[in-house]
């Protein structure tokens, strides 16, 4: 076991970099190119008529996602034109605003600027710097580019500091995910909540290697003693300054196992390929805790992130094993590959002793989620059926989605074990993210409310807001919520 002192190492990566001043925006200003979302059927609403000739030749009907360059007269770029489709594209969800991400990676170097059909210019300025983000930490000098791109010239009346926040939040929670864990362990996702606390002037304290079990974590220890890398619980806490002592307590959990064998329940290789992603869900509460800080939420936040690595050596904890956890529960293991809730569980429990009003968890937590919702929509489970309905339509109408799924009862007892109080799976195939959500629930008894987000943490491939890659899933939904209950003084 590494020492309890280890001191995180990296603050200085590019992992840890926190995006502040986003290369994606131009000032309002700039001299740009016209930008025209475009309805099918519409073509030519707006357009002029050299425009719309231009169009009718190369035959451009307004398709979804289809984009079309309009040459001015002496060879330059005088116009882009984007598809909207029916304004129902379904990739994204939510607005045909969304749509302007793709430009940004693709339209030649220059600075643009939303003209006609754009109603909701916050959603296109944030959607266009979700869409420029690309992971070049690897990249040799040939291959990083030479630094010129396109730039969107800042939409009048936009509250930019609120997009480029958020976009920055997402940016650092894809770089975590993306960086591969041999640059990338606990004390690395360490690292980068100091970094945002340190940018937000919160408190940030750790709790490393064997000091778990003096201070009452003993699942995160049994989780990461067979890594050189210690296994911590890490702890942030803000308030607005000046904002309202008895502001709602807001508790984000992630789930940051860097890396994960499977333990001595190995995974077979091809499941493990993209096994750096399993601290997706540290990634997401990370930028969602950096969200609310840069934005100026009146709550009261606390992030805990529970990080180890799954690894195996003649430490590892196994099959058959007894855990006890700081909520006094005893654990059977019936499989180390189901690592990622017993961590969380010792979290989740130090976040109940404070009695916060939510507890939001995050976490990429099983493959059944994947199974049931695929890729790109997240589950959730919550005890509250008003923030499930706000959630699911918050998340349809920004391009975030997720979806509900039952905490149901009758699998409770699936859970039970005959020589501890609980065992960490079913022994059967069936419903595994109801049954893992059902295990956190029981380690969460003070809260006002519950919901946690089986994410899967990753885009298979290229779409209009991200490339194929780490993906923040449910931050910004979780964040438009939080951000209207305040506003209405919840």
């Amino acid at each position: 076991m590494t020492p309890a002192n280890e001191q995180p190492a990296i603050v200085q990566t590019a992992s840890v970099e926190l995006h502040e001043s986003l290369n994606v925006f131009a000032p309002s200003d700039a001299a740009a190119i016209p930008i025209h979302l475009v309805p099918a059927g519409n073509v030519d609403g707006t357009l002029s008529p050299e425009t719309a000739r231009w169009v009718e030749t190369i035959g451009f009907k307004g398709a979804a996602k289809a984009h079309a360059l309009v040459p001015a007269a002496d060879g330059s770029l005088a116009a882009v034109l984007l598809g909207a489709g029916d304004c129902t594209a379904g990739d994204p969800c939510g607005p045909s605003e969304l749509l302007l991400g793709q430009l940004a990676g693709t339209l030649p170097e220059g600075t643009y600027r939303l003209a006609s059909g754009v109603t909701q210019p916050a959603v296109a300025a944030l959607s266009w710097a979700l869409g420029a983000y690309r992971f070049r930490r690897y990249k040799t000098a040939s291959g990083k580019g030479n630094g010129k791109m396109a730039r969107l010239a800042a939409p009048p009346d936009v509250d930019m500091k609120q997009v480029s926040n958020t976009a920055a939040a997402v940016w650092l929670g894809r770089d975590l995910i993306n960086t591969p864990a041999s640059d990338l362990g606990p004390a690395e996702v360490e690292a980068a909540v100091r970094a945002i606390g340190s940018a937000n002037n919160a408190s940030v304290r750790s709790v490393v290697g064997d000091d778990l079990l003096t201070q009452n974590f003993p699942m995160i220890h049994a989780v990461g003693r067979a890594s050189p890398r210690a296994p911590r619980l890490i702890e942030l806490n803000w308030q607005k300054p000046g904002g309202r002592p008895n502001a709602p307590k807001i508790t984000l959990v992630g789930k940051g196992i860097t890396f994960d064998t499977g333990g001595l329940d190995i995974k077979p290789a091809s499941a493990m390929l993209i096994m750096k992603k399993d601290m997706g869900g540290a990634a997401v509460a990370i930028a969602l805790a950096h969200m609310i800080m840069g934005q100026g939420l009146d709550v009261r936040l606390k992030l805990l992130i529970a990080s180890a690595e799954n690894s195996i050596s003649g430490d590892a904890f196994r099959p058959g094993d007894i855990l006890h956890s700081r909520a006094g529960l005893t654990v059977e293991i019936g499989n180390t590959d189901a690592e990622g809730r017993l961590v969380l569980a010792d979290a989740l429990a130090l976040a109940d002793e404070g009695a916060p009003d939510s507890v939001f968890v995050f976490a990429t937590l099983t493959g059944a989620a994947r199974t049931a919702l695929g890729p790109d929509l997240p589950a959730l489970f919550t005890n509250d059926d008003a923030l499930a309905a706000t959630l699911q339509q918050t998340g349809e109408r920004i391009g975030d989605p997720l979806w509900r799924l039952p905490l149901w009862l009758g699998y409770d007892r699936n859970l039970d074990s005959e020589i501890a109080d609980i065992n960490n799976v079913w022994e059967t195939p069936f419903a595994g993210s109801i049954t893992a959500a059902l295990f956190l629930q029981r380690f969460v008894k003070n809260a006002k409310r519950f919901a946690h987000f089986d994410l899967y943490g990753w885009r298979p491939g290229a779409r209009p807001l991200g490339p194929k890659g780490g993906e923040v899933q449910t931050a910004r939904t979780v964040l438009e919520v939080i951000r209207a209950e305040c506003e209405a003084g919840a």
